[in-house]
């Protein structure tokens, strides 16, 4: 492990690296489709609808669409999944609340037991593509112990772009080397270290479906690896 005696702040991705969203997605999908008569097979629709995520924000960064925050952007995705799945007997509330589902998603187990040990020693911080209502809804669900909510609306790029982590560590008034970044994919970790980042990797196997699975194994260029939360703090 490198020695990490500088790091102040740690900074957290948060969708599958701190909350369950494929888990959750698909719970409360089989809910709605229990209340509403939809049979549909609900992990299918929670992939299809995370995997509207990336292509929709290369959209903004490419210029297609202005500054489109992650709630509308997510409905944006979900309006075209509506005849695939059935959805289209939902009105327009439930269609709504099925959209904010996002800011309902689950800890995994060791999340708030883990940040809260993380947290009596750094500042502890989202760095999310979520939007700020988003990320504040979700941490008032699951009992995220969020010393500042961060995000990339913030800073109107989305990660991995790297304007994303340097106002974030602007907005702490930190310079780079002082924070971590804490996530479940190597690619954020990656752009993090690019500007100069300390990097924390933490394993979550059971984020996607079997079939597409995290990249897990350590490497030479992480700072620090972990199983969970509390394999991190240990090590540090």
């Amino acid at each position: 492990m490198s020695d990490l005696s500088n790091v102040r702040a740690m900074m957290f991705d948060v969708f599958g690296t701190v909350v369950d969203w494929r888990g959750t997605i698909a719970r409360e999908g089989r809910i709605l489709g229990e209340k509403h008569g939809i049979d549909a097979d609900w992990e299918a629709f929670a992939d299809a609808w995370r995997g509207g995520y990336g292509p929709s924000m290369d959209r903004v960064r490419k210029g297609e669409l202005g500054w489109t925050k992650i709630d509308d952007l997510h409905r944006m995705i979900l309006d075209g999944l509506v005849d695939e799945y059935g959805l289209g007997g939902l009105d327009a509330s439930a269609m709504d609340h099925l959209n904010r589902v996002w800011h309902r998603l689950d800890p995994w187990p060791d999340s708030v037991g883990g940040l809260q040990r993380l947290r009596s020693r750094y500042v502890i911080a989202t760095l999310s593509n979520g939007n700020v209502s988003l990320l504040t809804n979700m941490a008032k669900h699951a009992g995220l112990p969020w010393d500042c909510i961060l995000s990339a609306e913030l800073a109107r790029h989305y990660k991995p772009d790297p304007e994303t982590y340097l106002a974030a560590a602007e907005f702490l008034s930190e310079p780079p080397e002082n924070v971590m970044m804490v996530a479940a994919h190597k690619g954020d970790l990656k752009a993090a270290a690019r500007v100069g980042f300390k990097t924390g990797f933490v394993q979550r196997p059971h984020e996607h479906h079997p079939d597409r699975p995290n990249s897990l194994e350590p490497e030479d260029w992480m700072d620090v690896w972990g199983r969970d939360f509390h394999d991190i703090a240990d090590k540090l």
